[in-house]
């Protein structure tokens, strides 16, 4: 699990096109370094997103990337060459079945959590959407069962 903020919690991704290229360009840095993403969620200041990989020891570097190409977009759009977007990421390796279902549950509620939306569901730049509408009944029970309360994530944006 991957958990980034911005730079003094500012609000980089603020409107639609932003939050889009952002999602896009994560989703092809994924393909492109091997993740595959179990859940996402892009808010103005921060993200999170759950993956796996063959290949971890790429994270690093596709971070980077994801870092380095949206901070040069978001600065031409606004004018502010060599400004800083991002601050450090955190990531955590998941190694318990229960703490995946939790995370995955926390980070597909996110959107919710920072009051953006009232169901999950409708924010567009989430997991959670997905989920609806694609995932088995049983599995979307199941994740939902799992509290997010007690997961320990850096999220005070």
């Amino acid at each position: 699990m991957v958990t980034c903020g911005t730079y003094l919690k500012l609000p980089h991704l603020k409107d639609a096109e932003r939050l889009e290229r952002f999602q896009k360009l994560l989703f092809r840095l994924a393909e492109v370094y091997g993740w595959e993403l179990d859940a996402w969620a892009v808010m103005s200041n921060h993200y999170h997103f759950i993956g796996s990989s063959d290949k971890p020891e790429s994270l690093q570097e596709m971070v980077g990337r994801l870092h380095g190409s949206s901070s040069r977009g978001l600065n031409l759009l606004d004018n502010t060459p060599g400004r800083k977007v991002w601050f450090d990421y955190w990531d955590t390796r998941i190694t318990y079945r229960k703490s995946y279902l939790s995370r995955l549950n926390y980070v597909n509620q996110n959107p919710v959590k920072h009051g953006l939306v009232l169901k999950a569901e409708e924010y567009e730049w989430c997991s959670a959407g997905w989920y609806q509408s694609k995932a088995e009944d049983a599995f979307k029970k199941t994740l939902a069962s799992f509290k997010t309360d007690t997961v320990n994530v850096p999220d005070d944006f």
